[in-house]
């Protein structure tokens, strides 16, 4: 890690707070500010799509945002109590990892609360968790590289949103045996507005989270500098994860079945099951 980004990089280190016991967390409150959250009410619903992240990976929601009460002082003098949570490392993944993708503080934290202590988390489970949690799961993670892989991109010189837009399509061209992102979308019998990865199965999103990734690193490692040979990384690689898939008897990504449910409807209705808990006294989940 360069001595630049360990410095930017400071702003988490320097929040962290530190128990009796060794074990490391972050209060919500804190973490807010750092991530340019101004409101405590827009923070809050992101922590609460972290909190359904966390329980489709099998987690302890309670364990990782435990909830706490805190005195806050007011300007005349009086007190009020306020929520707080004590996060965990991974509590704080989630947290960045559902925040607003236009900040760049939240692409800074994701890096530093580190894709490798989520995936090993989640490697940890995965193989205990139905379908539905799964997809979740590794959208979840797509989201990531995704995030990465576009900052790549950009430093290779894929700039306008035309070169972009060339640049994704050629990677799922090389994975999907010459198919585009519109060929995609019409063999799912999608309309207009949902998108292709929401109506992926776990295994379709696995291997597209390969393609990202390991385009991510070729990019990076070649020190591609160039939208042409960054648009022809992506479908070489798209093209060998085909291969790899062939070569082991897989199922070609385009003859996978496609979900009948979004991943958008099962995050509703895991959402609804936790506000459920919350009206039973289970899990607290508002102010």
């Amino acid at each position: 890690m360069s001595h630049l980004i360990a410095k930017e990089y400071k702003c988490f280190e320097d929040i962290k707070k530190i128990r009796e016991d060794g074990s490391e967390y972050w209060c919500a409150r804190d973490l807010a500010l750092v991530l340019d959250y101004t409101k405590w009410e827009n923070f809050h619903k992101v922590i609460k799509r972290a909190m359904i992240a966390c329980k489709n990976s099998n987690h302890d929601v309670e364990q990782c945002f435990p909830e706490v009460r805190k005195t806050s002082k007011m300007p005349k003098g009086g007190v009020k109590t306020i929520v707080d949570h004590e996060l965990t490392r991974y509590a704080c993944y989630l947290i960045v990892q559902n925040g607003d993708p236009r900040k760049e503080i939240i692409a800074l934290g994701q890096t530093y609360f580190a894709i490798q202590t989520y995936r090993q988390e989640v490697a940890d489970h995965f193989n205990q968790l139905d379908e539905d949690s799964r997809r979740l799961v590794v959208l979840g993670d797509i989201k990531q590289w995704n995030q990465l892989l576009a900052e790549t991109a950009r430093n290779a010189g894929v700039i306008t949103n035309e070169e972009f837009a060339i640049f994704q399509n050629a990677g799922y061209m090389g994975l999907y045996g010459g198919m585009t992102v519109d060929d995609i979308h019409r063999k799912k019998g999608l309309e207009v507005g949902q998108k292709i990865l929401d109506y992926m199965g776990s295994t379709e999103l696995i291997a597209n989270l390969f393609r990202i990734s390991q385009t991510e690193e070729k990019l990076r490692k070649d020190g591609v500098s160039d939208p042409a040979t960054a648009t022809a990384t992506h479908h070489t690689v798209g093209k060998e994860v085909r291969e790899a898939i062939e070569k082991i008897g897989g199922t070609m990504p385009e003859d996978l079945p496609t979900p009948s449910k979004s991943i958008e409807q099962i995050e509703k209705e895991q959402f609804a099951r936790l506000k459920k808990k919350a009206k039973d006294g289970q899990l607290m989940l508002d102010e």
